[in-house]
């Protein structure tokens, strides 16, 4: 049997002032380079915050196709726990452009909603990335989360 050890590494992705993510806008401005690797397919990214909102840094959890992404509680708020994180903002993008959520979008922000009221690491927002001419869809503005 083999014993494995978690451990959360850190490595700069980008320098400059690191702000509060208050809003849909900072949060979009925040990963906005995270998808540049495949913008093509959708990207599920967590940001574990501290109570100030300040973020941790930005955790890929899936990398999925072009109109879905598997996503698991369990596998959002593990990158929480480890950096013992007071709340967290899950977001995605939207291939297609359109940052409307889909059924499927409302369902996954129930459950980490859900998820994170049971560990004691609430869900701040879920943000949903389209393109330039669209304006980020916050779940937590909506009123969903």
């Amino acid at each position: 049997m083999r014993v494995h050890e978690a451990s959360l590494s850190f490595r700069v992705v980008r320098e400059g002032v690191v702000e509060a993510l208050d809003t849909p806008e900072k949060v979009a401005h925040y990963v906005s380079d995270a998808f540049d690797g495949d913008p093509t397919v959708e990207w599920f990214i967590c940001i574990p915050l501290n109570r100030k909102n300040m973020p941790f840094g930005r955790v890929l959890i899936s990398k999925g196709t072009a109109s879905s992404c598997l996503v698991n509680p369990r596998e959002v708020l593990r990158p929480c726990i480890l950096s013992n994180a007071s709340g967290f903002i899950a977001t995605h993008n939207h291939p297609s452009g359109d940052s409307a959520p889909s059924r499927a979008d409302i369902q996954v922000t129930r459950q980490l909603r859900e998820a994170g009221k049971t560990m004691g690491i609430p869900l701040i927002d879920h943000i949903i990335i389209g393109d330039a001419y669209s304006e980020p869809y916050s779940f937590n503005e909506a009123g969903l989360v």
